[in-house]
């Protein structure tokens, strides 16, 4: 698997809230940054972030593009179930067909 199919298939499995698939896809050491959480393991991510598909209405990858070495960078939108539109972008690293760091720069709303 590419590592552009490696974080498609995470962003399904967040969406599809299939918690087996993303454990498969993310490394024991994953590391997830945000505005909002700093350098947090995969079990927090899993515990905190995770569950929060069910506030998407809607989720489209607009750019997914690679970068140098194990890395991508992706640019999302999402709808809220109130109705909130808003765009992130995210750099994530890829190695041996599993996530190992994701680090998420937060849109405003549009």
């Amino acid at each position: 698997m590419t590592s552009i199919e490696t974080i498609r298939a995470a962003f399904a499995a967040y969406l599809a809230q299939d918690r087996t698939a993303e454990d498969r896809l993310l490394a024991d050491n994953f590391v997830f940054t945000s505005p909002q959480d700093d350098h947090i393991d995969k079990a927090a991510f899993m515990e905190r972030c995770f569950p929060t598909a069910s506030r998407l209405q809607s989720q489209n990858i607009l750019q997914l593009v690679p970068a140098t070495g194990d890395g991508a960078f992706i640019m999302y939108e999402y709808m809220l179930t109130t109705g909130e539109r808003h765009r992130n972008v995210e750099f994530i690293r890829v190695k041996d067909d599993r996530l190992v760091e994701s680090q998420v720069y937060f849109g405003g709303r549009f």
